[in-house]
């Protein structure tokens, strides 16, 4: 429990005052945010806001995390080292794409085959290592089952389909963050309270946890008490970096920051048997990414008609009138009844055992 504060607090410090440190740099550097011609107008004040925060994000949580570990003496576990790899691995994608758009002055970064590529490469390496790192139990990070509040033991899936699995859920969520982080603060607050509900639902499996406390209703969970300290961690460095992305926003986190938030939250579905409960958690993520599946399937099936006035969800409320701090507000609250709701279902099940 005192790595998990320690992680926490140190985190927050960090990217309190590092981002702070980090906009003067990046303004020195000229590294300012491009603005897309044909997104919101109202957007074309932003241009030049500092970007690629998400830097100190990653760079916060990593110190955070060993910190609270040196603090604590206790090893680093498996599945927080494969969950920080994951972390700090999308985020370097993220990086490269925002460095080339800033550097060369340009909308466009990496390609999206490029950026897929990347994603893939990582998610694999991420996969294949969880599949395979046994602890002396014979426990892995991953399993071979699918998930909602814990696995369901009669859907086993080969290594191939596990793998293929993963990477699509790294990749949906990874993109669904990025797709988010158009208002300033949004993605910020929203993956804020993904990763505070993550930071109870590893504490919770780590006192009910099969491994010590054996019983009928116990999690089959590894590492859950360290998992804790890593969702610590993320959820103070976003609570100190959305001090500045607050809108108006100082900084913006840039892909660097929501690829690698997106790859932790599918990182922490699948460590804690929890893949579909995600669906419910990260609501407001799936929310903003199906309005663009929606958008560009009915765009072609229709023949040019669209849905929305523009996608993603939170560009249709800004073009409908409304004042971008009240549709991050309002989706923060759409946010936290999605994470309430997935507490509740996890905590039920428990309580109920169906």
């Amino acid at each position: 429990m005192k790595a998990i504060l320690i992680a926490g607090a140190l985190s927050l410090l960090i990217t309190l005052i590092g981002t702070r440190f980090a906009i003067s740099v990046l303004v020195k550097q000229g590294y300012g945010q491009l603005i897309r011609d044909d997104g919101p107008t109202s957007h074309h004040t932003k241009r030049g806001t500092p970007t690629m925060g998400g830097l100190v994000v990653i760079i916060a949580v990593v110190i955070g995390y060993f910190v609270a570990k040196l603090a604590t003496q206790t090893a680093p576990s498996a599945s927080a080292l494969l969950l920080l790899f994951l972390f700090v691995g999308l985020g370097a994608i993220g990086f490269l794409d925002d460095f080339i758009k800033v550097s060369k002055q340009r909308n466009l970064g990496l390609r999206s085959k490029a950026k897929l590529i990347g994603q893939t490469v990582v998610g694999l390496i991420f996969a294949v290592l969880a599949i395979g790192w046994e602890d002396d139990a014979g426990r892995t990070p991953i399993t071979h089952y699918f998930s909602f509040t814990r696995d369901f033991d009669s859907w086993r899936l080969p290594t191939i389909l596990l793998v293929l699995w993963v990477l699509v859920l790294v990749a949906g969520a990874s993109n669904g963050v990025n797709l988010t982080d158009g208002l300033d603060g949004l993605a910020t607050g929203a993956a804020m309270m993904v990763f505070g509900a993550y930071v109870f639902i590893n504490i919770w499996q780590s006192n009910q946890n099969c491994a010590t406390n054996p019983g009928i209703k116990c999690y089959e969970v590894r590492d859950p008490l360290d998992l804790a300290v890593v969702a610590a961690a993320l959820t103070g460095a976003c609570f100190g970096f959305l001090w500045w992305n607050a809108s108006p926003a100082k900084i913006f986190m840039g892909d660097t920051g929501s690829l690698s938030l997106g790859g932790a939250m599918a990182g922490f579905a699948l460590m804690t048997r929890t893949e579909l409960l995600l669906v419910i958690i990260g609501g407001l993520f799936v929310a903003i990414t199906m309005s663009v599946i929606l958008q560009v399937g009915w765009f072609k099936i229709s023949g040019g008609k669209r849905i929305f006035r523009m996608a993603p969800l939170q560009h249709h409320f800004e073009l409908l009138g409304w004042a971008e701090i009240t549709i991050v507000v309002r989706f923060w609250i759409i946010s936290g009844l999605c994470v309430a709701t997935g507490l509740g279902i996890f905590y039920s099940e428990w309580v109920t055992g169906v």
